[in-house]
């Protein structure tokens, strides 16, 4: 019996005892009264019966307020030390019973409290002893997440029903890479622990992978399988799939997941075809302009007499065409100067990097005074520095020992997608014939060589050189022609120097998950979620307010995870309501230009897919998502729990249920708040400490969670 229902039945039970004995005398008595003294009786009784009933009735007032006073005291008060005690022999062992209440309820508060720190006082003892056991098992992961963090390739890893457990970071920017919409631009991806690898590759061809590394192992040969594929946006992978090996019942190594690296090929064969076309233009482009200069010239010696004017005609032909071949060579270099990059590996890296290396090693080596002018440092190439570095020190090297300098220069700019690095020196005119001979000669400074010459690093850099005059000036310059990087690269550089530490992107319990269907019937710590929030322009759904920020988080095998987020701010396409920006901290700059919520919300729409929802006061925010079926189309059919009915389950005696009060009731502590993602990872860590609980009230599944929230009083509010 509840301790509502108890408190009535005392009421009952003290009115039967205050007017039951009454009555019962009463009735006695007027049965052995004779019929006169009866009616004497009943006129005393009428004349003094409102008196009496009123003492009656205060008295009863009296007993009941009495009575309610010792039930809050001693008995709700109990229930509530009795919720306090289980907090923390579980979520919270560092939460305490406030003595409050009748002294002997404060005494025993005090020894609850007494007991808990000595229970305390043991577990850390415990929890030593098992940090120390598992001090290695920690050391062995932290590795392995520093060797995967750190591979220049993408690696996936999953078990066989193509469930991915494993990823590491240059995985992560590549599938990026690949999403469309603004999944990419919100963080989320295509990738994820606990989802599925065929939303990326062609399922057919994966399990027709398998079956190849299946032949190969029971053939006794390599277990490895390579196979191309295109994703839905016309991406070309090339995937290397080995297999996880376990030994089997029978002693025999079988396979238990698969290990895929995966490399995005789309550029490499638009290079290949760019290459090609450069190779058509420059061909086709040029065969007329020989064609008249090899004519001009067999005029001019076949005819060694003819008049003034012929001659000058003629060479004037060979002049003209000789620059257009120049023009069209130089309109192909700008044109394809990334298709013109060789295969040796480069690195993206600052131009201005490059000279300030070699400026050191021309100071270190040659003791040559070096300056700069005109230096663009925003100039990102792609190069092989070191190469790069040596071919410039090499050539300040055989300056300072043919002209005796004083001074080098630096000069770099940019024209097109092409970079000029100029260096530059004063003195006399150097013939091509010494600079050919430079460009071709193994590259030697001091003590120090090369196998490569000037001509090798250019062609490995895919780039030109050239010797040029400035007359005006009285000096002259060797310029290096290179191609700068491609945006694609320099963004994925830039997000990688901007990854916070080393993430953890890997779960090996999911080896063994194969079903991931929500089955309400379930256990609530078998599911996937994805806990979210949002920040809006108000509370009123209804009356016409709108998203401005989405945040949601997934929840895999009990971890949330916090690199796997959707976190993008929405245009609402109405003013925001200037009283309600103190409190999400948005205001109309930020979401000027955003995408609105017909393109946000089926990119998290795909995020959570196939999850169960977790929201705090979820009620609200799914008021809004609903407000916007008939305009996207878009329905969230999946289970939705909430954090705030599942704590009135679980605590129904305690007064406030915000999450800011369950935070810290249930011991969670984190940082800022009132930001839609920040608020997301606050309720995931408050699901994640409920579930235990909730199993304590006997409370396993999701269809139980659902059944026990909707009899909360709480579930009767609507938006």
């Amino acid at each position: 019996m509840k301790a509502k229902h108890r408190f009535i039945a005392a009421i009952i039970v003290l009115g039967l005892l205050m007017t039951g004995p009454f009555c019962v005398t009463s009735l006695l008595i007027w049965l052995d009264m004779k019929e006169a003294e009866r009616e004497m009786l009943t006129q005393l009784l009428l004349q003094r019966l409102p008196i009496g009933t009123i003492m009656t009735l205060f008295g009863f007032g009296i007993g009941v307020l009495v009575l309610h006073k010792l039930f809050k005291q001693y008995v709700e008060g109990l229930l509530r030390m009795s919720e306090t005690l289980r907090l923390m022999l579980g979520a919270n062992r560092n939460f305490r019973v406030t003595p409050e209440g009748p002294p002997e309820v404060q005494q025993l508060a005090i020894a609850a409290n007494d007991l808990a720190e000595q229970r305390n006082q043991l577990m850390d003892d415990v929890d030593a002893q098992i940090a120390r056991a598992k001090a290695s098992v920690e050391e062995e992961k932290n590795r392995l997440a520093a060797l995967m963090s750190e591979l220049a390739q993408a690696v996936v890893v999953c078990n066989l029903d193509g469930r991915i457990l494993l990823y590491n970071n240059r995985a992560r920017l590549q599938f990026k890479a690949l999403a469309q919409g603004p999944t990419s631009v919100s963080g989320g991806a295509l990738i994820g622990l606990g989802r599925s690898i065929f939303s990326i590759l062609d399922k057919s061809q994966v399990e027709h992978a398998q079956e190849v590394i299946r032949g190969r192992l029971a053939g006794g040969k390599t277990p490895i399988s390579n196979f191309i594929t295109s994703t839905r946006g016309g991406q070309l992978l090339r995937v290397q799939m080995v297999p996880v090996l376990a030994a089997g019942n029978d002693g025999e190594q079988t396979m238990s997941g698969l290990v895929l690296t995966v490399e995005n090929i789309t550029r490499s064969l638009e290079q290949e075809a760019r290459r090609d076309q450069v190779m058509h233009t420059l061909t086709e482009g040029t065969r007329a302009s020989l064609g008249n200069i090899r004519a001009a010239v067999g005029n001019l010696i076949d005819y060694p007499d003819m008049d003034t004017d012929l001659r000058e005609r003629f060479v004037k032909v060979v002049d003209d065409e000789a620059a257009k071949m120049s023009r069209s060579l130089d309109q192909t270099m700008g044109e394809f100067s990334d298709s013109m990059k060789t295969r040796w590996p480069m690195e993206d890296i600052l131009a201005i990097d490059i000279i300030a290396a070699a400026e050191r090693r021309i100071n270190d080596k040659l003791k040559l005074s070096t300056k700069c002018e005109e230096i663009d440092d925003a100039l990102w190439i792609k190069a092989d520095s070191y190469s790069l570095v040596f071919a410039l020190t090499f050539l300040a090297s055989r300056l300072q020992d043919h002209y005796e300098l004083r001074e080098l220069r630096f000069r770099l700019t940019c024209e097109g997608k092409l970079a000029y690095l100029d260096l530059i020196w004063a003195g006399p005119a150097m013939s091509s014939e010494t600079f050919y001979t430079w460009e071709m000669d193994a590259m030697q400074i001091g003590s120090e060589s090369s196998p490569l010459s000037l001509r090798d690093v250019i062609d490995r850099h895919g780039g030109e050189i050239w010797y040029q005059r400035e007359k005006a000036a009285h000096r002259a310059y060797f310029r290096f022609v290179l191609p700068l990087a491609t945006p694609e690269v320099a963004g994925e550089t830039e997000e990688r120097q901007r990854g916070t530490g080393r993430p953890e992107y890997y779960d090996f319990d999911l080896f063994s998950t194969r079903d991931t269907t929500i089955d309400l019937d379930r256990k609530l710590s078998d599911l996937a979620y994805t806990v979210f929030d949002t920040e809006t322009t108000g509370l009123e759904p209804s009356n016409g307010d709108e998203i401005i920020q989405i945040g949601a988080a997934r929840i895999v095998n009990n971890r949330l995870l916090r690199q796997e987020i959707f976190d993008q701010i929405v245009d609402p396409e109405i003013p925001l309501k200037p009283e309600s920006i103190p409190i999400h901290g948005i205001t109309e700059d930020m979401v000027l230009g955003k995408p609105n919520i017909d393109i946000v919300l089926p990119a998290f729409h795909a995020f959570c897919e196939d999850t169960v929802l977790i929201a705090h006061n979820a009620a609200f925010d799914m008021r809004f998502l609903q407000l916007k079926e008939d305009r996207t189309g878009l329905r969230f059919t999946q289970p939705v729990l909430d954090t705030l009915l599942l704590s009135a389950v679980i605590h129904p005696n305690q007064e406030s249920h915000k999450l800011d009060v369950i935070l810290e009731r249930l011991g969670i502590k984190i940082g800022s708040r009132h930001n839609a993602l920040e608020d997301a990872w606050a309720t995931g860590e408050v699901f994640l400490k409920m579930i235990p609980l909730l199993e304590e009230k006997g409370i396993v599944t999701v269809r139980q969670a659902i059944e026990a929230s909707a009899k909360t009083q709480f579930a009767r509010v609507t938006y």
